[in-house]
C-alpha cells in the first residue's frame, strides 16, 4: 500500500530504562489527511523523527510513498516529504522572503521561478505586506503560516505536520487548516498531529491514537464515535482510550 507504513517499530533513548516506541504498527493510504495522535509522552515526536529520518529507530520498518526509510532511500524521501515542526524553524533576524529563499535553495530551487512561488504563497498565506519584514518582528500566527510555507516550496507529496495550530490566533488557525484540506484535495498525503481533537475530528479522515509508544486505537473518526455508544465526540474516545489521569 502506498502512503506510510509503519511495522513493529522500536526506539530506547541512551539512558533510557523504558522504551519510547514499543513495536509500533500503523499504515494508512496515500492522499488521506491522517492525524497522529497521543498524550504527552505518547512517541508522537519520536514518530515523526523517524519518518523523517531525523531519528533512527532501533529496529522495524517505515516505507514512505514505496520507499523504506534507509541509508539507501534517504535522500530521496527528502524530496517527497515536507517537515511542519512544533518549533518555529526559521532565522529570526531574516525576512520572510530571506528565509524562504534559503529553504527553497536547499532543493535547488533558484532565480526567478523561486521568487514567484514565494511571492504567491505569500499572498495566498496572507503575508505579502510583511514579505520583507523580519521574522522576530511577526506575530505567532504570522510566523506558523511561514513555517508551512517553508516545508511545501518543494510540492512535496507528503506533508507531516507536528501542532501546526499551537497557540495561533482564530483566523490563523482557520487559514491553515482551509489550506491542509485543499492542499490533500490537490493528491497529497497529510500525517498531523494535534492536542486539539475537535480539530483532529473535522479534518482527519483517519486517526492513529497511541499511547506509551503503541498503537491503542485507529481508524475513521465517525466510526470510532459511533463504536463506543458512551462517547459523542473523539475527544471523548481519545479520554476512553488513554485515561484522565494527567500527562507531564
Amino acid at each position: 500500500m502506498s502512503g506510510i507504513s509503519v511495522q513493529q517499530l522500536y526506539k530506547t533513548y541512551k539512558g533510557s530504562a523504558v522504551p519510547t516506541l514499543k513495536g509500533l504498527t500503523f499504515q494508512f493510504g496515500e492522499g488521506k489527511i491522517t492525524g497522529l495522535l497521543g498524550p504527552n509522552g505518547a512517541g508522537k515526536t519520536t514518530t515523526i523523527s523517524i519518518l523523517c529520518g531525523i531519528v533512527r529507530g532501533d529496529s522495524g520498518e517505515v516505507v514512505i510513498h514505496g520507499l523504506k526509510q534507509d541509508a539507501a532511500h534517504r535522500e530521496a524521501i527528502k524530496h517527497i516529504i515536507g517537515i511542519v515542526p512544533q518549533q518555529i524553524a526559521l532565522y529570526p533576524q531574516l525576512s520572510a522572503v530571506e528565509n524562504l529563499t534559503y529553504f527553497g535553495n536547499l532543493y535547488n530551487f533558484r532565480g526567478k521561478a523561486l521568487q514567484q512561488k514565494i511571492m504567491y504563497y505569500l499572498e495566498l498565506f496572507g503575508l505579502e505586506k510583511s514579505a520583507h519584514k523580519e521574522i522576530y518582528k511577526y506575530s505567532g500566527g504570522m510566523k506558523r503560516r511561514v513555517n508551512i510555507i517553508a516545508a511545501i516550496l518543494h510540492n512535496p507529496a507528503l506533508l507531516i505536520l507536528d501542532e501546526p495550530t499551537a497557540g495561533v490566533d482564530v483566523q490563523s488557525r482557520s487559514m491553515i487548516l482551509q489550506f491542509l484540506r485543499d492542499y490533500n484535495r490537490q493528491g497529497h498525503s497529510i500525517l498531523y498531529t494535534s492536542h486539539l481533537l475537535e480539530e483532529a475530528q473535522s479534518l482527519c479522515e483517519e486517526v492513529v491514537i497511541m499511547d506509551e509508544g503503541q498503537v491503542i486505537a485507529q481508524g475513521n473518526p465517525q466510526h470510532l464515535i459511533h463504536q463506543h455508544n458512551h462517547c459523542s465526540n473523539l475527544e471523548e474516545v481519545f479520554l476512553h482510550f488513554t485515561g484522565h489521569a494527567l500527562r507531564d
